[in-house]
């Protein structure tokens, strides 16, 4: 890679349960609670004043005061929204000696990190990225993506999970031949006429699955490999 500069790692994390760091109350803040906030993670906002979205909000820990040297050390994760360029570097640099992974917005020299433009349909995400150079090219493909992922496609995912949970109970692995098959035009279609058996009936006939297995399967909860 000699001469190359290397593209981010692209990861989604589990924030469930995790304490995250805003620092800055205005809008483009109150957007970066509410992302962590569905996320799972208990947010804490530290700034002077704040918008009624952060200041009313009971699951936000609103701290009424400026950064304090060091603290971002006692989260998982922290996002800078200030318009103060010293407050951004000196959190990211806090982050870096703490090992905590810090995003600033629209200041990519002070991002550990990268926040992509999101899709979302159920349990469906697809992220777009073009690695902090234009925020306003990620939200074009962004809203490009928002007409060809519809919330049939969220549908169709929650199918596909419980086709697949029944496949590694008879089979003891998902990994089988016919997925390609499985998820084609016609799967599709049918979700999207709203024929959700026969869409689940087609998936399981291009893998082999005759029958579905009599003892019922939680795809919420067990583990199931990426």
């Amino acid at each position: 890679m000699s001469g190359v500069f290397p593209a981010p790692y692209p990861v989604f994390l589990d924030l469930v349960g995790k304490r995250a760091l805003v620092v800055g109350a205005g809008p483009v803040a109150a957007r970066k609670v509410a992302g962590l906030l569905r996320a799972g993670a208990h947010v804490t906002v530290v700034a002077p004043d704040a918008v009624p979205e952060i200041a009313e909000d009971p699951d936000v820990r609103w701290h009424e005061r400026p950064y304090r040297r060091g603290e971002v050390a006692s989260y998982a994760v922290a996002i800078t929204a200030t318009s103060d360029p010293a407050v951004n570097r000196q959190v990211a640099r806090d982050g870096n000696a703490a090992n905590v992974w810090v995003n600033s917005a629209d200041d990519p020299e002070n991002c550990g990190f990268i926040l992509p433009s999101v899709v979302r349909r159920g349990d469906l995400q697809v992220a777009v990225s073009t690695n902090g150079r234009s925020p306003a090219m990620a939200q074009w493909a962004r809203r490009r993506l928002e007409t060809l992922f519809t919330d049939t496609h969220g549908a169709a995912l929650d199918v596909l999970a419980e086709v697949r949970a029944e496949v590694r109970q008879a089979s003891g692995t998902s990994e089988v031949d016919g997925w390609t098959d499985a998820v084609d035009d016609r799967f599709f279609d049918l979700i999207g006429a709203g024929d959700v058996d026969a869409a689940r009936d087609h998936v399981r006939s291009a893998l082999g699955l005759t029958r579905r297995p009599d003892t019922h399967v939680d795809t919420q909860h067990q583990e199931v490999p990426s």
